[in-house]
């Protein structure tokens, strides 16, 4: 009698949310056909479509994590159907709708570990959780989804989920372990065929979409990856067919695949932040094009004040260029309209004190440990500067900087006395540029390679004390390259002089930071871990859980520069100096990419910025103390490292464990040999043998994702939204003795100026785009933060997180009274603006702070 009671079959009760389409679909908010069709409160109407969802519409199969069949594989339990909505839950987010539903469970059946679902409608939906109450011996159980549901016809496969339980691969319950390795096989597909919309398949394939050579020779681009001349990282396949004249070359559509679940679609979300970028690119930019091609506004800024009215007055435009644009939402942030019919925008921060504190010395030279770009400038060790151009292709590149052009700036010290103490600098924007320079000056941009040397003050500033300027030498490469070198000045026609010399500097790092520092070394590079990690390890894999948060919308971004930022006549071939070859040269900087010296650590190290010395709080002690991006950089970088280091020793107990783990070995040798594959046989990649490797190796994916995207993206539009600070182009040289240029520079500086950096047109479409960029979603999730606090049921990993989001909660209130140190001169400038870039938490908006946990914009 007693165990027939305990054997018979009850109901376990359960709670389903999800999301329906017409909330999250952000094409229908972001398109005018959209507008008109629905409206735009689509929320308001949630409640009325849900009821689509009652009857035979979706349903759930349990699969028991304790009891298997005869096959091995957990126990399925009765198909069972959504039932009615729950109107009021606490938890719900913003166009959530809960659902019950009510399982029958044989007590012999054990505990449920995953379940199967069937979307049996034609519309998808996003399913966001299940929760399961009262288990008998058990409690509840929490499922995490976060993923769209199309029709089960579409699937060669039941759709399937697993509980928020954490197992490596030879911990997983016997019952649940084909059913694990089946949803790995599905992710990893089958290499072939073109990607459709609902699928979830990651892949490898190399950059070769970024060109369109249908249209003819100036519109095709190199295939990016998998060979020597340009390596580079791996972004997701797509399998579209090849264009016509080039079978290398894939063809070109207005969307772009991604792994359906790599696209949240997020209420209020950073979708509405990328399809802003592809409105901007797609529709504002050929709209301006057209109010600049009927001349209704000139096409030069006439002086520096007329570059500020951009931020009051604005520019007119005219009425049906506004009107075509004022109707899109997503842009009504970005766009500001008044009655006057003028395109404004926001005052960026480093005007918002003082108009003209940018045009000086310090903060030129401040930018550089404290600005957008402030991983490039390197101690230098050697003087004077060499190249590490090839000498019998390029000739002699050595710098035609002088001791003597330096020595009297060096308060006493003699260049060598300087080295020795670490007291010069070198922002080297020379070999990159050079091999292109012939090809970019053919165009209407004319631009130099640049060499910037500064001095390291006795009060902690740094001070330019030469720019030198080169071209390819008018005799060929072979004879080197023509230099001139500039000092620094303040009045008279030398001071305008100097300033064009720092703007051409500031032109090169702009280039710089947007395809390298920006691009490449976030974006890019992050997107062959995010495609190994879900082809390899599986959803309750304890590395899984710990660096998936890191990868969300990486791929959607990405894809959506494919499609309109880096592609061929894209935004950054438009407005940025190296123009066609922009993404070609970042694949020539990827040459020398490190994986391990992506460390923060490592970084400074290598650039001579820092020294080991195990005495200092973070085992290295830096060469300019007051150097904000790497001070405030070391607090977050130990703490994510403290944070990875107990997460990972939780789960592995030896190294062995490691080695073992057949999951992240597979993942760790695709990554290296397929992610990042024109680098696979590089000496300096991780074994992936011990403990510690996988915590170096996961600290410097989490910290390159979140803290150093961070770094080089929330401030470009607070630094760069001044044209004049952050030029993006060049148009004319230097102006020589004797010339009408230089006579117009005399006479007119600031037009002489502004007819050499950025035109009003690019700078328009700059300044929308980098507005857009350096803006925090209103659902963003910074470091520290989850956006499910069930995403593990380990409360050693919670109680480890908590510390962890503590410990950054510390740092923030530290980093904060370090600007108000009057000391510190770095870390607020002439422009009196504090460095508040690696700050951890942020509201929405543009606010020059803030971690999110991923490169989401």
């Amino acid at each position: 009698m007693l165990g027939g009671l305990l054997h018979r079959g009850h109901k376990i009760k359960g709670t389903v949310v999800l999301m329906r389409k017409n909330v999250l679909d952000v094409n229908s908010v972001t398109s005018v056909g959209g507008i008109i069709g629905q409206g735009l409160d689509l929320v308001g109407s949630t409640l009325d479509t849900l009821t689509a969802f009652l009857g035979r519409s979706v349903s759930l199969q349990l699969i028991s994590a304790t009891k298997a069949d005869a096959n091995g594989k957990g126990k399925l339990g009765k198909a069972t159907f959504l039932e009615g909505i729950i109107t009021s839950l606490p938890t719900l987010g913003a166009g959530q709708s809960a659902f019950k539903i009510n399982f029958e469970w044989d007590d012999g059946s054990g505990i449920p570990g995953a379940f199967y679902i069937k979307n049996f409608m034609q519309t998808e939906f996003f399913l966001v959780s299940l929760t399961l109450e009262d288990i008998p011996n058990h409690g509840s159980i929490h499922f995490v989804c976060n993923s769209w549901i199309y029709n089960a016809k579409l699937f060669k496969s039941d759709r399937i989920f697993f509980a928020n339980q954490t197992y490596l691969p030879s911990e997983t319950p016997a019952p649940l372990v084909k059913y694990r390795e089946e949803e790995l096989h599905n992710l990893r597909g089958d290499g072939t065929g073109e990607r459709k919309e609902w699928e979830r398949i990651y892949d490898y394939d190399v950059y070769n979409d970024l060109g369109d050579p249908d249209k003819g020779e100036n519109h095709a681009r190199p295939v990016l990856g998998g060979n020597d001349t340009f390596p580079y990282p791996r972004r997701g396949r797509t399998g579209r067919k090849p264009t016509r004249k080039d079978p290398n070359s894939e063809s070109r559509s207005n969307d772009v695949y991604l792994p359906r679940d790599e696209a949240f679609g997020h209420l209020k979300s950073s979708d509405f932040l990328t399809y802003g970028l592809k409105s901007v690119s797609q529709n504002v930019l050929p709209l301006l094009q057209s109010a600049f091609d009927l001349n209704f506004t000139p096409r030069e800024f006439d002086s520096f004040d007329e570059v500020h009215g951009l931020y009051s007055g604005g520019i007119k435009l005219p009425t049906d260029i506004i009107s075509k644009i004022s109707p899109l939402p997503v842009l009504k942030e970005i766009f500001r309209t008044d009655g006057e019919q003028a395109l404004k925008f926001p005052p960026p921060k480093v005007i918002q004190v003082s108009k003209s504190a940018w045009m000086t010395d310090e903060e030129f030279a401040r930018e550089m440990l404290a600005g957008v770009n402030p991983n490039l400038i390197r101690c230098l060790k050697d003087f004077p500067p060499r190249s590490k151009l090839d000498s019998q292709v390029y000739g002699d590149h050595t710098s035609q900087i002088t001791k003597e052009h330096l020595e009297p700036n060096l308060e006493g010290l003699t260049v060598d006395e300087a080295i020795q103490n670490k007291r010069l600098f070198l922002l080297d924007h020379h070999d990159p540029i050079m091999p292109y320079l012939r090809r970019i000056n053919a165009t209407s941009t004319k631009a130099y390679a640049t060499r910037t040397i500064l001095f390291l003050k006795n009060d902690g500033t740094l001070r330019p004390l030469a720019i030198e300027l080169s071209l390819p030498h008018p005799q060929g490469d072979q004879s080197g390259a023509f230099s001139q070198v500039f000092l620094p000045a303040d009045e008279g026609v030398e001071s305008s002089i100097w300033l064009l010399a720092k703007a051409y500097v500031v032109v090169n790092d702009s280039c710089y930071h947007q395809l390298v520092s920006h691009w490449l070394n976030t974006h890019a590079v992050v997107e062959p871990f995010i495609i190994a990690t879900n082809r390899h390890l599986s959803v309750v894999h304890p590395i899984y859980k710990l660096l998936h948060p890191h990868y969300r919308d990486t791929m959607n971004i990405n894809g959506l520069a494919r499609l309109s930022l880096v592609n061929d006549g894209g935004v950054i071939e438009q407005t940025f100096l190296w123009g066609r070859y922009s993404v070609e040269m970042s694949a020539v900087v990827y040459k020398d990419w490190v994986f391990t010296d992506q460390a923060l650590p490592a970084d400074l190290i290598k650039r001579g910025m820092a020294i080991e010395d195990p005495s200092c709080p973070h085992g290295i002690r830096l060469v300019i103390e007051d150097y904000p991006y790497a001070v405030d950089g070391l607090e977050i970088w130990d703490a994510i490292k403290t944070w990875v280091h107990e997460y990972v020793f939780l789960y592995y107990k030896s190294d062995d464990t490691l080695r073992e783990d057949p999951e992240l070995q597979a993942c760790w040798k695709e990554l290296v040999e397929v992610g990042h594959g024109d680098k696979k046989n590089e000496p300096w990649w991780p074994k992936m043998q011990t403990r510690e490797e996988l915590v170096e190796a996961c600290a410097i994916i989490i910290w390159t994702a979140s803290a150093l995207h961070a770094a080089v993206n929330f401030g470009q539009y607070p630094y760069g939204g001044l044209i004049l600070n952050r030029p993006t182009l060049s148009r004319r040289f230097m102006p020589e003795k004797g010339s009408a240029e230089y006579e117009e520079l005399r006479k007119n500086p600031q037009k002489a100026y502004l007819k050499t950096i950025t035109p009003k047109f690019q700078t328009l479409i700059d300044l929308s785009v980098i507005e857009i960029l350096s803006r925090h979603a209103s659902d963003e999730v910074y470091l520290g933060e989850r956006d499910n606090p069930n995403w593990t049921s380990d409360t050693r990993a919670l109680e480890a997180f908590k510390r962890f989001g503590n410990k950054l909660a510390q740092i923030e209130n530290k980093l904060s009274e370090r600007n108000n140190d009057e000391k510190l001169r770095n870390r607020c400038g002439p422009v009196q603006m504090p460095y508040t870039l690696l700050l951890p938490s942020s509201k929405e908006g543009l606010t020059f702070r803030g971690i999110p946990n991923s490169i989401s914009i």
